[in-house]
């Protein structure tokens, strides 16, 4: 099963880079090597299972725009099933910037009406965070979305507010994600364990967690950010051990305060399992996790 992105924004606004830090797993420090974008880069991305991201990365400079919405109008916007468009928080250029979205949602709408829209205000260590700046962003880009619904996240390659986005907008992908939280709460209970994530195997993004509730909440009251701030720090780990020349496998955290395994769930996806209990060891969560192995392989093949 096939599902196409578009990843649109004009020349310079950081799309490419975010793509490589999301789906290639290089770090931010490498992003200012990358060139601009040439028409349209196409990435097919497996991502679970039969689920593939069809990636369109389509270059943002005026003559490619103008192209994508005349004589490519409808290659490019037909069977989409999420559009991403990219906002420098910092462009001089905003007027344009949002001449060339209403024209591109136009054209969405014309042909892949049921597509999902994400809004992306990246760059945001630029202005440092500043949440002032960024709700004015919001606003402004609601306004001209009009009618069509839209989710803007405020994003940066240095901090884990790319992850954040990145995962909601997978996650309205992933076929079965309600029947995954769900099998998810019960592996919880079954292990006494706090909280359980899970997460694809190559980008790290979140798919699930048990602590989510039916409106995509979580309910723990715990730090906001904390499944992000994970993938983040767990690909640098995993560069880490890349660059000493070692294959990341698992992992295992055992302080005062919680237990925590990290280990391999499916061939696509590992899975965090925390526990407060001080009762709770570390061998008894991976045994848990082996046996759990086959019904979560069977979850994923049925989507």
């Amino acid at each position: 099963m096939k599902k196409k992105v578009l990843l649109m924004g004009a020349s310079g606004s950081g799309k490419t880079s975010m793509r490589s830090l999301i789906f290639s797993n290089n770090p931010a420090s490498m992003t200012a090597r990358l060139g601009a974008t040439i028409d349209v880069e196409q990435n097919h991305v497996r991502f679970l299972g039969d689920l593939i991201l069809n990636l369109w990365d389509c270059g943002g400079q005026d003559a490619f725009m103008d192209t994508y919405l005349t004589t490519q109008r409808s290659t490019i916007f037909q069977h989409v099933g999420v559009l991403i468009y990219v906002f420098d928080v910092e462009s001089r250029e905003m007027s344009k910037d949002l001449e060339y979205y209403t024209d591109c949602l136009d054209g969405l709408i014309s042909y892949s009406k049921d597509a999902s829209v994400f809004l992306l205000v990246h760059k945001m260590d630029l202005v440092r965070g500043d949440s002032e700046v960024f709700e004015k962003k919001r606003k402004e880009l609601l306004a001209a979305t009009g009618a069509k619904e839209a989710t803007v996240f405020p994003t940066s390659i240095y901090d884990e507010s790319l992850y954040k986005a990145w995962s909601s907008i997978v996650h309205t992908l992933i076929p079965n994600a309600a029947v995954l939280t769900k099998h998810l709460k019960t592996f919880a209970g079954i292990c006494c364990a706090t909280e359980v994530v899970l997460f694809e195997r190559t980008t790290f993004l979140v798919i699930a967690t048990s602590s989510q509730s039916d409106d995509g909440t979580d309910d723990l009251g715990m730090m906001a950010t904390r499944y992000e701030r994970t993938s983040d720090l767990i690909k640098a780990f995993k560069q880490s051990c890349a660059r000493a020349r070692e294959e990341f496998c698992a992992l295992e955290v055992e302080l005062p305060d919680f237990t925590a395994v990290l280990d391999e769930m499916t061939r696509n996806t590992y899975v965090l399992v925390v526990a407060h209990d001080p009762l709770v060891q570390t061998a008894a969560l991976r045994l848990n996790i082996r046996m759990a192995r086959s019904r979560f392989e069977l979850l994923q093949d049925s989507s």
